[in-house]
């Protein structure tokens, strides 16, 4: 197997260190992540899966290991830094977007993601609108027809549809997708998840989706990992997953 493209090392993170109320989240975590893995990872409350994801983002400091990128330790790196390469969709559709920008603005800005440039004005060219709104149309929530509207003013659909397009505009080398269906009513989680798995399938993105339906675990993605009380405890991918089913996952769901 190829070297990985990011790699957790004897990861542990502890929050409230030197107080009586120290709690270790993440304990000793080693995790490989490949080129094209598409990992489905569950948990149960307080697993530490969204500890996971701010430890590989950089949101919270290691109390122990390492975290290296093609073989690069950034265990020191500042959140912003690894945004060059790590991209990130929450479960909060308004996070991930300005508000006061317009669809088309906000994509623009994700468009120079990881370049030194600013922003130099906010009138956009007929072929960058015409570019947007083909990209937009393939989200199927009309997002194409509100290219010009201040993204405060959509749904939440469409605005977590819009932040999933910010986040791999620029293909990121790891996407973070932090239960980012889960404030969706059922309809709208169906269909952003479906588009998801077209678009990681199709442009071949390394990703890591946290969700609690089992269901949903199962059926996307190459590999599959479960979260016990900071601790890995179950990883499997392709064929040994895809002979997993939703009975045998409980078991892993202990308090």
């Amino acid at each position: 197997m190829t070297e990985p493209v990011f790699r957790l090392q004897d990861v542990d993170v502890t929050v409230k260190q030197g107080t009586l109320a120290a709690t270790k989240i993440l304990k000793g975590i080693n995790f490989d992540i490949y080129e094209g893995d598409f990992i489905t990872v569950l948990g149960t409350n307080g697993a530490g899966k969204s500890t996971l994801f701010n430890a590989i983002a950089g949101n919270l400091q290691l109390s122990h290991g390492h975290i290296l990128h093609h073989g690069t330790d950034i265990t020191q790196k500042s959140p912003v830094e690894r945004t060059d390469y790590i991209a990130r969709v929450f479960q909060d559709p308004k996070m991930g977007t300005a508000p006061r920008m317009t669809v088309a603005e906000n994509l623009l800005l994700a468009e120079k993601r990881g370049a030194k440039r600013r922003l130099r004005g906010r009138n956009l060219s007929k072929e960058k609108l015409a570019q947007y709104r083909e990209l937009t149309q393939t989200m199927g929530n009309n997002l194409d027809t509100r290219l010009q509207t201040a993204t405060g003013n959509l749904s939440g659909g469409q605005r977590q549809a819009l932040s999933f397009l910010m986040a791999t505009l620029v293909k990121p080398e790891l996407l973070l997708l932090d239960e980012h269906t889960a404030a969706l009513d059922p309809k709208t989680s169906e269909q952003l998840m479906t588009t998801t798995n077209q678009q990681v399938t199709q442009n071949q993105l390394t990703a890591l989706m946290i969700t609690h339906n089992l269901a949903d675990a199962l059926k996307y993605g190459n590999r599959l990992i479960v979260l016990n009380a900071g601790d890995i405890v179950l990883d499997v991918r392709n064929e040994e997953k895809a002979k997993l089913s939703e009975e045998q996952l409980l078991k892993y769901f202990i308090a």
